[in-house]
């Protein structure tokens, strides 16, 4: 018998096995798919560190979550820096003074707040009733036309009229020259590729792959003392609820015969004619010389059960339905829910660690 059975060798797994087992409890990792790493897995293709499941650029402001990823890899100093395509129109991401500086010719953030204060007075809008008039209510009517609304909608499925506003708390507007996108203190790309991390962090656990939970335990009912589960939790309690809805992601990746496709790691396209949502190049996340490229073009997808569910759809029904699945679970003492999709809720990677160390501490005491 294991200590623990941990489903899922993602991230949040992986952690929670490395501390277990540095604590001598036995476990067993186990993962539907053929490889480690979960979705921040990277393989080598022509030399580049390809992420296969889209970009993960690593960033935080806890200092003691850097430090200890630090343990199993060498970050380089990436800075993400998008920018994105609107017909033959190229601007800085995030919204800055370079963006607005492209979109109305103009240099101060005086010249840029005024005229956004002016667009968005003239709509009008008094109580947002939906994403579109949420976004122009904070941003006003070209950027949210050119920068917003084609990629909002391609993201999840449906005109942006059509989405609750709380979707879009907040959108920051850079009133400086700065195409950082994120603000934390720590950034980077760790040099060789994550799933170097993930098999560090597992080397003191066993690890099976391509095994499903229901089948495993059907067979092995008593294989550990308790599970840390970080699969779909209404998938673990039989979808008796009902399924929670998610948005899935397909990838197109090719090896390109071209040293440099696009000068950037991530290029987003916001027109709604085009099919998908962004262009990666993985090359560039870590300075990369090699004279081939790789590229992966992104398209947002409907999910349904059984196919791959990337992020969590958390409006009003799906939250309800949730906290419905999470009473229920509150009956399992013997499993801790753990990640994105056993908590129902987007993580970044640095949370994700966060989590995991605090539900390793909790089972320490």
């Amino acid at each position: 018998m294991y200590d623990y059975l941990i489903v899922g060798a993602g991230l949040f797994g992986a952690v929670f096995a490395h501390e277990m087992a540095a604590r001598g409890k036995r476990c067993l990792v186990i993962d539907r798919r053929n490889h480690i790493a979960g979705n921040i897995y990277t393989k080598e293709v022509e030399g580049i560190q390809v992420h296969e499941y889209g970009a993960h650029i690593f960033h935080t402001s806890d200092r003691e979550v850097w430090e200890y990823v630090n343990r199993f890899a060498e970050f380089n100093n990436y800075v993400n820096s998008p920018v994105a395509v609107y017909g033959d129109e190229l601007y800085n991401l995030p919204f800055n003074m370079n963006t607005f500086s492209k979109m109305w010719g103009i240099r101060t953030p005086a010249e840029a707040q005024r005229i956004i204060a002016e667009q968005i007075a003239d709509l009008g809008i008094g109580e947002p009733r939906n994403l579109e008039e949420q976004a122009l209510k904070l941003v006003g009517r070209d950027v949210y036309e050119k920068l917003i609304k084609g990629y909002t909608e391609k993201q999840w499925g449906r005109p942006c009229h059509e989405l609750p506003a709380f979707i879009i708390k907040r959108l920051p507007l850079r009133f400086r020259y700065d195409n950082n996108y994120f603000n934390d203190r720590y950034q980077g790309i760790p040099m060789g590729g994550y799933t170097a991390i993930a098999e560090k962090l597992l080397a003191g656990a066993d690890v099976r792959l391509g095994v499903d939970y229901a089948e495993l335990i059907a067979k092995e009912p008593e294989i550990a003392k308790k599970t840390v589960y970080t699969g779909q939790i209404d998938e673990f309690f039989g979808y008796c609820f009902g399924a929670l809805e998610y948005r899935s992601v397909r990838f197109e990746t090719e090896a390109l015969d071209c040293e440099n496709y696009q000068g950037n790691a991530v290029v987003n396209y916001t027109a709604a004619d085009v099919p998908y949502t962004r262009i990666i190049e993985h090359k560039h996340f870590e300075f990369g010389t090699q004279p081939k490229t790789v590229i992966s073009r992104e398209y947002s997808a409907e999910w349904s059960v059984g196919a791959e569910p990337y992020y969590p759809v958390n409006n009003e029904k799906n939250n309800a339905l949730y906290e419905r699945y999470r009473e229920r679970a509150k009956t399992r003492p013997d499993v801790i829910f753990g990640g994105r999709l056993g908590l129902y809720r987007y993580f970044d990677m640095d949370k994700v660690i966060r989590a995991a160390l605090d539900a390793a501490g909790a089972e320490i005491g």
